[in-house]
């Protein structure tokens, strides 16, 4: 299993909604797909051309196998049309950036493109007219240039000539005669997507501070899997003290996966490949995907989808597919989010919380697959553990306050995966419907320097790695067996036992089991923790990544920028080198044990080496 990946801006409190919006972007941005003519057939590094009638040329590819799906290679490019960066925004950004698109190759898989990727042109900003008389030697070639044409874009990124395919004139219908307007780019090896990044404090980041980043698509191939799009990171994502290095690299991912296909214009491009395909020119279009229950909500129905639905939540409706988000899409109509209600904490829903809540999940990554270009590693998904086992009702607006994942009333609790004290809220998302959300100071039971926060320890609490949050009405007394305090969400440490089993302990008590479902009294308190069924020593990713979280590597090395030495428009966003600085200053901590420290700074020192500048997508 990977790691939690989270999503952030620059000091939202854990309780904050960070919102995306994608559809609202993506409207505004014209796709531009490669015709087949154009197209550069996916198993041979030769560029297809047209001639005179309209049709492609094509090697022969027989007796040539089918090339199988690998690792998708994803290539990063930052714009010069970027804000100016610190070093140390830089290297925060490189980082994230990086980390994000490892974690994304390391579950997608696509047939590769073969020599260099170009994207094409379009026609209608180059051009002036073509000829379209079927007749003629030029057909469907350009006629006249468009004196006006400067540059190709991607939303607001000018994307490089060297980028590009060229583009030619044929001033006369029937002449082989013809002006080079612009020459074929060079294009970029060892990549089958190009992402360019943009950081800018733009117009939409100052309006919706609740927005920390988006992206687009704005090329695809013939079959409709895009190749290139942007991510804008809002530039205060990069600033401040609150700085969180996993909630970056989940907005990154989030926008990543849009820009990849999760997308609602993208759903009518889908193909409908079988799980042993091996070429994706051989899948059909895989129709009309998303439509409106009876209800008017509107789902996903596609095979891996339904299928991972269903058993998440252990049912065999074969009408279960997977709700939309409806809050901001017309009626009837679709969105590139899914239900809050119902998959509440995926990495792909409309507003993500606290990073150590969200989780890269089943349903998510089966969408993934079910696009037809690609083949992914459905193991590697995050446990999902909202309305796990709830059935084909859950998540329902009539029904939501029945279930014991939602909450009545405005009281405190704690958050369902229990790392986080939470407080009863609803929002525009849940429709009604509430849910104990973390808040907003304190929350989390796993951060052990919340101790020092609290307010006094008649309550018994306990913060550090392996607490976690409880419902419980406990308060110190010399007395024992009263009443105890208000029920609310406090921290107690807990140590599994096995599947469904743990014990707690409060502040100088003993180890107690909890038995899951039912409750319990500690010596020296009055009052009873309750313990959950179902919640905790079930799933072995449900767990904070530090109590530092201000450290999301798993290596827990920091990262130094490498800044480009490129002087032109574009800079690639290269491999960082790793830092030794972390190592020495553990050394010094840790004189005492200065073996120890050495063992654990020696991977550093071997990896703290500058990498040189290479246009190259393996970040």
């Amino acid at each position: 299993m990977f790691p939690v990946l989270p999503l952030l801006l620059l000091l939202r409190l854990p309780s904050s909604l960070q919102r995306c919006v994608f559809d609202e972007v993506q409207a505004r941005v014209g796709v531009v797909r490669s015709a087949p003519s154009e197209a550069r057939d996916p198993l041979t590094s030769e560029q297809g051309s047209p001639h005179p009638g309209g049709s492609l040329r094509k090697r022969s590819m027989l007796g040539e196998k089918a090339q199988p799906p690998q690792p998708i290679r994803v290539q990063t490019w930052l714009s010069r049309q970027s804000d100016s960066l610190s070093a140390a925004e830089r290297g925060r950004l490189d980082a994230a950036v990086q980390e994000a698109v490892r974690t994304v190759s390391s579950l997608l898989s696509v047939i590769r493109v073969r020599g260099s990727l170009r994207l094409s042109r379009d026609v209608n900003k180059y051009c002036k007219f073509l000829w379209k008389n079927s007749s003629t030697v030029n057909y469907n070639r350009c006629g006249r240039a468009n004196n006006n044409y400067r540059a190709e874009t991607c939303l607001d990124v000018i994307i490089p000539d060297d980028h590009l395919d060229g583009c030619d004139i044929y001033p006369q219908p029937d002449s082989p005669h013809r002006t080079v307007l612009r020459p074929e780019g060079a294009g970029l090896p060892n990549t089958d997507f190009l992402l360019y990044v943009l950081v800018q404090a733009t117009d939409k980041c100052r309006a919706q501070p609740e927005v920390l980043a988006y992206a687009v698509h704005c090329r695809t191939d013939p079959r409709g899997r895009p190749l290139a799009g942007v991510v804008v990171v809002c530039r205060e994502t990069l600033r401040g003290a609150g700085y969180r290095h996993p909630t970056t690299v989940q907005t990154v991912m989030h926008e990543l996966l849009h820009a990849l296909g999760f997308s609602k214009d993208l759903f009518s491009s889908w193909r409908r490949c079988s799980s042993s395909y091996q070429d994706g020119a051989g899948c059909p279009p895989g129709g009309p995907v998303a439509h409106p229950d009876a209800s008017g909500q509107t789902r996903l129905y596609t095979p891996a989808v339904v299928s991972a639905l269903q058993a998440h939540l252990q049912s065999a409706d074969p009408g279960l597919g997977a709700p939309l988000e409806n809050q901001g899409a017309p009626p009837g109509g679709a969105s590139s989010h899914w239900e809050a209600r119902v998959l509440q904490g995926s990495i792909m829903t409309a507003a993500l919380g606290d990073w150590a809540t969200v989780r890269l999940d089943r349903v998510t990554l089966a969408a993934l697959q079910d696009t037809g270009w690609y083949t992914v590693d459905l193991s590697r998904a995050q446990t999902l553990l909202w309305g796990h086992g709830e059935g084909s009702t859950f998540g329902s607006v009539l029904t939501c306050n029945s279930s014991p994942f939602f909450c009545t009333g405005s009281g405190l609790g704690c958050h369902f995966l229990h790392l986080h004290k939470g407080a009863c809220q609803t929002d525009r998302y849940l429709e009604g419907c509430r849910m104990f959300k973390p808040l907003t100071n304190r929350s989390e039971c796993f951060r052990k320097e919340n101790s020092r926060l609290a307010d006094d320890d008649l309550r018994g609490e306990v913060f550090g790695p392996d607490s976690r949050c409880f419902f419980s009405s406990l308060i110190g007394s010399p007395q024992s067996g009263g009443p105890g305090g208000s029920v609310e969400g406090l921290c107690y440490r807990h140590r599994c036992t096995g599947p469904n089993r743990f014990q707690i302990q409060a502040s100088g008590s003993g180890w107690v089991h909890c038995p899951a479902g039912g409750s319990i009294q500690v010596d020296g308190y009055q009052g009873a923790v309750f313990c959950p069924d179902r919640r905790l020593c079930l799933h072995s990713d449900v767990l904070p990544l530090s109590d530092d979280i201000n450290s999301f590597s798993s290596s827990n090395t920091s990262i130094r920028s490498e800044l480009s030495s490129n002087t032109g428009t574009w800079s690639p966003l290269r491999p960082p080198a790793v830092a030794s600085a972390l190592c020495v200053s553990a050394a010094v901590a840790l004189l005492a044990a200065l073996v120890v420290s050495n063992r654990l700074c020696g991977s550093c020192r071997v990896r703290g080496h500058t990498v040189a500048p290479q246009h190259r997508s393996d970040l």
